[in-house]
């Protein structure tokens, strides 16, 4: 692959795709798969197998420079639809040179808690918010790499959805 990833130059956080928020840090979702133990005549012991499409619960950070507007406004027991968009650099090994990648990540979230933060001389504040996720997309430079939404079933991991017949074997 001549294109290795290098760092993130810049990201910023919008909701509803329109308004710009704060100062911010995010930790994304984790894509995390339940599993069953399964055994019986014929195994070798326990084996555990993860579900195919189906998705734990999903949560997300942010680590706000201050207690801001932005930061207290998505604090706010409501839905929020976030836009994280980030600007990746990668290395091109075949040209030896740089580029960058246009990285989105997608959220529908709700407030989970709010945390202020601290107060001190010469000090951020440290304000953290976390966020239940019902719905996690992410992109890089217009194609999809992933989708959970599990409101509707999904779960499309490099152009698969691995829920799609689950729905149709339920007639959706």
């Amino acid at each position: 692959m001549p294109k290795q990833p290098a760092a993130y130059i810049q990201a910023e956080i919008y909701e509803d795709s329109v308004n710009l928020l704060g100062v911010a840090r995010v930790k994304l979702p984790t894509i995390n798969y339940p599993t069953v133990n399964i055994s019986g005549t014929g195994m070798t012991g326990n084996l555990e197998v993860p579900l195919i499409g189906m998705v734990d619960n999903m949560t997300m950070e942010i680590d706000w420079l201050s207690h801001t507007g932005d930061a207290v406004r998505l604090a706010s027991p409501e839905k929020h639809q976030l836009d994280i968009r980030v600007v990746e650099e990668y290395w091109d090994t075949d040209e030896t040179d740089v580029g960058t990648w246009g990285n989105k990540y997608v959220v529908i979230a709700r407030a989970k808690s709010y945390d202020p933060g601290s107060v001190a001389p010469m000090a951020n504040a440290d304000a953290k918010s976390e966020y239940v996720v019902y719905y996690f997309a992410g992109y890089r430079d217009g194609q999809q790499l992933f989708e959970v939404d599990k409101r509707h079933m999904k779960c499309v991991i490099n152009g698969k959805d691995y829920m799609a017949d689950v729905r149709k074997k339920l007639g959706k």
